[in-house]
């Protein structure tokens, strides 16, 4: 199953402020390359963990019901669900009652189970499914470890900023990062 963001997080998890001190920097010479490098920081961290660190909406995308019936999506935190869509033969969308789902957010990965499975005529991507996910609306929602990570991730990729462009970043990750991070990966077998 394949996701995409719909509605960005509002905020990064670090202030431009934050990092500033953090580098020990003055001035707002860099301040276009500062804010880069927190987004490839936060990019980075969210898609290696599977974690949503800021409030964000995604949409899910399924070709059909799983045959236990129980849909996983590979998110966390998960917030809730705000809607499930599937398509009819010609192609209209048709909304899913979410009356009488479970949702496990608990569970790595969260678990859905819907009541109403309707069938879809779509082969391909012919289910929706849009959730809230992240921590909170600000950085101080997310844990200081995660944090802490980004802070060390972005000072490294301001040290490399003569040799590696920031859109090319992150060239490099710090020592220590791994550590920090985790206990927040996904542990696959």
């Amino acid at each position: 199953m394949t996701h995409s963001i719909i509605t960005p997080p509002a905020a990064e998890p670090l202030t431009l402020a934050e990092v500033k001190a953090h580098l020990r920097l003055d001035g707002t010479a860099e301040d276009t390359l500062l804010t880069s490098l927190i987004a490839a920081a936060r990019q980075y961290l969210e898609a290696t963990t599977g974690l949503a660190l800021i409030t964000q909406r995604l949409r899910f995308y399924r070709d059909d019901w799983p045959a236990d019936g129980l849909i996983q999506l590979a998110i966390a935190p998960l917030q809730h669900v705000e809607s499930v869509t599937v398509y009819d033969a010609g192609g209209n969308p048709q909304a899913v009652s979410l009356a009488g789902h479970v949702l496990d957010a608990v569970s790595a990965p969260a678990r859905l189970f819907l009541a109403a499975q309707p069938s879809t005529s779509r082969p391909l991507n012919g289910i929706e499914i849009d959730v809230v996910a992240g921590f909170g609306n600000t950085g101080a929602d997310v844990p200081d470890t995660l944090t802490r990570a980004m802070l060390m991730h972005v000072a490294l990729m301001y040290e490399l900023r003569g040799a590696v462009p920031s859109e090319m970043q992150p060239a490099a990750i710090p020592a220590g990062y791994d550590r920090l991070v985790s206990p927040y990966r996904p542990v696959r077998l």
